[in-house]
Protein backbone atom coordinates (compact mmCIF):
# COMPACT_ATOMS: atom_id res chain seq x y z
CA UNK A 1 0.00 0.00 0.00
CA UNK A 2 1.82 3.33 -1.45
CA UNK A 3 1.76 5.90 0.60
CA UNK A 4 -0.24 9.03 -0.49
CA UNK A 5 0.77 12.65 -0.63
CA UNK A 6 -2.05 14.61 1.77
CA UNK A 7 -1.78 11.54 5.42
CA UNK A 8 1.05 10.05 6.48
CA UNK A 9 -0.95 6.97 7.97
CA UNK A 10 -3.68 6.21 5.78
CA UNK A 11 -3.83 5.52 2.05
CA UNK A 12 -6.99 6.40 -0.12
CA UNK A 13 -8.46 9.93 0.49
CA UNK A 14 -6.32 11.92 -1.97
CA UNK A 15 -5.44 11.55 -5.44
CA UNK A 16 -6.78 10.73 -8.53
CA UNK A 17 -8.20 7.33 -7.51
CA UNK A 18 -10.19 9.33 -5.06
CA UNK A 19 -11.58 12.01 -7.71
CA UNK A 20 -14.99 10.70 -8.06
CA UNK A 21 -15.34 9.30 -4.06
CA UNK A 22 -18.23 10.53 -2.30
CA UNK A 23 -17.88 11.65 1.48
CA UNK A 24 -20.15 10.94 3.97
CA UNK A 25 -19.59 14.20 5.84
CA UNK A 26 -18.81 16.38 1.93
CA UNK A 27 -15.22 16.48 2.17
CA UNK A 28 -12.04 13.97 2.75
CA UNK A 29 -11.81 13.90 6.56
CA UNK A 30 -8.79 15.12 8.15
CA UNK A 31 -6.49 14.02 10.34
CA UNK A 32 -3.94 15.78 11.90
CA UNK A 33 -5.14 16.35 15.29
CA UNK A 34 -5.31 12.89 16.06
CA UNK A 35 -2.22 11.97 14.76
CA UNK A 36 -0.91 14.18 16.80
CA UNK A 37 -1.94 12.54 19.93
CA UNK A 38 -0.99 9.51 18.04
CA UNK A 39 2.26 10.79 18.25
CA UNK A 40 2.54 12.01 20.93
CA UNK A 41 1.54 8.77 23.36
CA UNK A 42 2.24 5.46 20.73
CA UNK A 43 4.29 3.37 22.23
CA UNK A 44 5.65 2.02 19.63
CA UNK A 45 7.30 3.90 16.21
CA UNK A 46 7.57 1.05 13.50
CA UNK A 47 10.20 1.38 10.77
CA UNK A 48 8.94 1.94 7.22
CA UNK A 49 8.04 -1.18 5.09
CA UNK A 50 8.02 -3.59 8.44
CA UNK A 51 5.09 -5.97 8.56
CA UNK A 52 4.19 -4.18 11.78
CA UNK A 53 3.81 -0.49 9.63
CA UNK A 54 2.29 -2.55 6.90
CA UNK A 55 -0.81 -3.55 9.44
CA UNK A 56 -0.99 -0.37 10.61
CA UNK A 57 -1.40 1.54 7.43
CA UNK A 58 -4.16 -0.82 6.57
CA UNK A 59 -5.86 -0.31 9.81
CA UNK A 60 -5.99 3.04 9.56
CA UNK A 61 -6.82 2.85 5.94
CA UNK A 62 -9.73 0.59 6.92
CA UNK A 63 -11.21 2.29 9.62
CA UNK A 64 -11.08 6.00 7.26
CA UNK A 65 -12.84 4.09 4.56
CA UNK A 66 -15.51 2.90 6.80
CA UNK A 67 -16.76 6.04 8.67
CA UNK A 68 -16.14 8.33 6.17
CA UNK A 69 -16.91 6.97 2.51
CA UNK A 70 -20.88 6.76 1.88
CA UNK A 71 -20.38 4.38 -1.12
CA UNK A 72 -19.31 0.60 -1.26
CA UNK A 73 -17.90 1.10 -4.33
CA UNK A 74 -15.47 3.42 -3.17
CA UNK A 75 -13.69 0.92 -0.26
CA UNK A 76 -10.49 -0.06 -1.61
CA UNK A 77 -9.12 -1.48 1.43
CA UNK A 78 -11.88 -4.43 1.27
CA UNK A 79 -12.46 -7.01 -1.11
CA UNK A 80 -15.88 -6.56 -1.63
CA UNK A 81 -17.05 -9.75 -2.95
CA UNK A 82 -17.55 -11.77 -0.23
CA UNK A 83 -16.54 -9.55 2.55
CA UNK A 84 -17.79 -10.32 5.48
CA UNK A 85 -16.53 -8.81 9.51
CA UNK A 86 -17.79 -9.73 13.04
CA UNK A 87 -17.13 -8.49 16.53
CA UNK A 88 -16.24 -10.81 19.49
CA UNK A 89 -17.40 -14.08 17.89
CA UNK A 90 -21.10 -12.74 16.42
CA UNK A 91 -22.25 -13.48 13.09
CA UNK A 92 -20.78 -12.14 10.62
CA UNK A 93 -22.13 -9.37 8.61
CA UNK A 94 -21.63 -8.49 5.20
CA UNK A 95 -21.16 -4.56 3.85
CA UNK A 96 -25.26 -4.99 3.38
CA UNK A 97 -25.63 -5.63 7.55
CA UNK A 98 -23.12 -3.21 8.35
CA UNK A 99 -25.12 -0.24 6.60
CA UNK A 100 -27.90 -1.29 8.43
CA UNK A 101 -26.53 -1.47 11.73
CA UNK A 102 -25.94 2.54 11.21
CA UNK A 103 -21.58 2.47 10.60
CA UNK A 104 -18.52 1.76 12.63
CA UNK A 105 -19.58 2.67 15.77
CA UNK A 106 -22.60 0.67 16.52
CA UNK A 107 -20.80 -2.06 14.94
CA UNK A 108 -17.82 -2.15 17.44
CA UNK A 109 -20.43 -1.44 20.12
CA UNK A 110 -22.88 -4.60 19.58
CA UNK A 111 -24.00 -6.36 22.73
CA UNK A 112 -26.63 -8.62 23.93
CA UNK A 113 -26.90 -7.04 27.41
CA UNK A 114 -30.89 -6.49 28.17
CA UNK A 115 -32.05 -2.90 27.52
CA UNK A 116 -32.08 -1.67 30.71
CA UNK A 117 -27.99 -2.27 31.52
CA UNK A 118 -27.05 -0.32 28.69
CA UNK A 119 -25.50 2.72 28.41
CA UNK A 120 -25.34 2.78 24.68
CA UNK A 121 -27.74 1.28 23.19
CA UNK A 122 -26.22 1.05 18.86
CA UNK A 123 -30.03 -0.02 18.21
CA UNK A 124 -31.27 3.24 19.13
CA UNK A 125 -28.18 5.13 17.51
CA UNK A 126 -27.94 6.10 13.51
CA UNK A 127 -24.53 6.66 12.16
CA UNK A 128 -25.15 10.10 12.52
CA UNK A 129 -25.73 10.70 16.44
CA UNK A 130 -22.99 7.81 17.35
CA UNK A 131 -20.55 9.81 15.41
CA UNK A 132 -21.51 13.10 16.74
CA UNK A 133 -21.77 12.01 20.46
CA UNK A 134 -18.12 10.03 19.83
CA UNK A 135 -17.05 13.54 18.04
CA UNK A 136 -18.26 15.21 20.97
CA UNK A 137 -16.89 13.31 23.62
CA UNK A 138 -13.35 12.88 21.63
CA UNK A 139 -12.16 16.32 20.09
CA UNK A 140 -8.93 15.32 19.53
CA UNK A 141 -10.42 12.26 18.09
CA UNK A 142 -9.53 8.26 19.02
CA UNK A 143 -6.19 7.49 18.12
CA UNK A 144 -5.33 3.61 17.21
CA UNK A 145 -1.82 1.82 17.28
CA UNK A 146 -0.61 -1.37 16.29
CA UNK A 147 1.33 -3.22 19.44
CA UNK A 148 2.01 -6.63 17.99
CA UNK A 149 1.77 -8.18 14.80
CA UNK A 150 1.84 -12.45 15.37
CA UNK A 151 1.23 -13.51 12.09
CA UNK A 152 1.36 -11.99 8.74
CA UNK A 153 -0.82 -12.63 5.26
CA UNK A 154 -2.79 -14.29 4.48
CA UNK A 155 -3.83 -14.21 7.85
CA UNK A 156 -2.77 -11.12 10.09
CA UNK A 157 -3.59 -11.30 13.30
CA UNK A 158 -2.76 -8.33 15.62
CA UNK A 159 -2.97 -7.10 18.91
CA UNK A 160 -3.94 -2.81 18.92
CA UNK A 161 -5.01 -0.33 21.69
CA UNK A 162 -6.81 2.40 20.84
CA UNK A 163 -7.03 6.03 23.33
CA UNK A 164 -8.23 9.13 23.77
CA UNK A 165 -9.04 12.02 26.16
CA UNK A 166 -12.51 12.30 27.56
CA UNK A 167 -12.82 16.33 26.70
CA UNK A 168 -16.54 16.88 25.79
CA UNK A 169 -20.11 15.29 27.47
CA UNK A 170 -21.19 11.49 26.53
CA UNK A 171 -24.64 11.08 26.58
CA UNK A 172 -25.75 13.00 29.61
CA UNK A 173 -22.24 12.32 31.32
CA UNK A 174 -20.30 15.12 32.24
CA UNK A 175 -16.96 15.03 30.56
CA UNK A 176 -13.26 13.97 33.04
CA UNK A 177 -10.75 14.93 31.29
CA UNK A 178 -8.97 11.36 31.86
CA UNK A 179 -7.76 9.05 29.12
CA UNK A 180 -9.76 6.69 28.27
CA UNK A 181 -8.46 3.50 26.59
CA UNK A 182 -9.10 -0.07 25.37
CA UNK A 183 -6.90 -3.11 24.15
CA UNK A 184 -8.22 -5.83 22.21
CA UNK A 185 -7.16 -8.40 19.47
CA UNK A 186 -8.17 -8.44 15.29
CA UNK A 187 -7.87 -10.78 12.37
CA UNK A 188 -7.47 -9.58 9.13
CA UNK A 189 -7.50 -12.24 6.26
CA UNK A 190 -6.30 -10.43 3.10
CA UNK A 191 -5.97 -11.75 -0.37
CA UNK A 192 -2.64 -11.32 -2.67
CA UNK A 193 -3.10 -7.45 -2.82
CA UNK A 194 -3.81 -6.85 1.00
CA UNK A 195 -7.76 -6.31 0.06
CA UNK A 196 -9.63 -7.59 3.21
CA UNK A 197 -11.59 -10.21 2.85
CA UNK A 198 -12.45 -11.46 6.44
CA UNK A 199 -12.19 -9.06 9.63
CA UNK A 200 -13.02 -10.37 12.87
CA UNK A 201 -12.22 -7.92 16.17
CA UNK A 202 -12.27 -9.04 19.64
CA UNK A 203 -12.35 -6.47 23.00
CA UNK A 204 -14.27 -5.70 26.47
CA UNK A 205 -16.71 -2.70 25.07
CA UNK A 206 -17.27 -1.83 29.03
CA UNK A 207 -13.26 -1.01 28.61
CA UNK A 208 -14.43 1.63 26.76
CA UNK A 209 -17.77 2.56 27.98
CA UNK A 210 -16.80 2.36 31.48
CA UNK A 211 -14.23 5.32 31.38
CA UNK A 212 -17.00 7.68 29.16
CA UNK A 213 -19.95 7.51 32.35
CA UNK A 214 -17.39 7.64 35.11
CA UNK A 215 -18.54 11.79 35.27
CA UNK A 216 -21.74 13.00 37.34
CA UNK A 217 -24.38 13.19 35.00
CA UNK A 218 -25.45 16.95 33.48
CA UNK A 219 -29.07 17.77 35.11
CA UNK A 220 -31.69 17.35 32.91
CA UNK A 221 -30.15 15.20 30.72
CA UNK A 222 -32.10 11.65 29.58
CA UNK A 223 -29.33 9.75 31.01
CA UNK A 224 -29.88 11.08 34.46
CA UNK A 225 -33.76 10.23 33.84
CA UNK A 226 -33.00 6.56 32.76
CA UNK A 227 -30.82 6.30 35.95
CA UNK A 228 -33.11 7.39 38.05
CA UNK A 229 -35.53 4.85 37.43
CA UNK A 230 -33.16 1.54 36.46
CA UNK A 231 -30.41 2.39 39.14
CA UNK A 232 -26.66 2.39 37.59
CA UNK A 233 -25.50 -0.88 36.26
CA UNK A 234 -21.94 -2.29 37.04
CA UNK A 235 -19.64 -0.33 34.73
CA UNK A 236 -17.98 -4.03 33.69
CA UNK A 237 -20.84 -5.34 32.15
CA UNK A 238 -21.83 -2.04 29.96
Amino acid sequence: MGEIKGDKYRDHIYGEGEANTVWKYGAPPNYDVVDKLFEEERTHVWEKGSLEERVQRMLKTYEMEIFHKARIQDLKTVDLDGFTASLNGRAPLNMKQLGEIGGGYNFFLQTSLPDELKIYDPKKETEDSSMNAFMTTFPRGFAIEILHVYSGPPNIVYKFRHWSYMEGPFLGHAPTGKKVEFYGMAHFEVDDTWKVKKVEFFFDRGDLLSGLVEGPLLEGSKTEAAFSSVGCPMMKQI
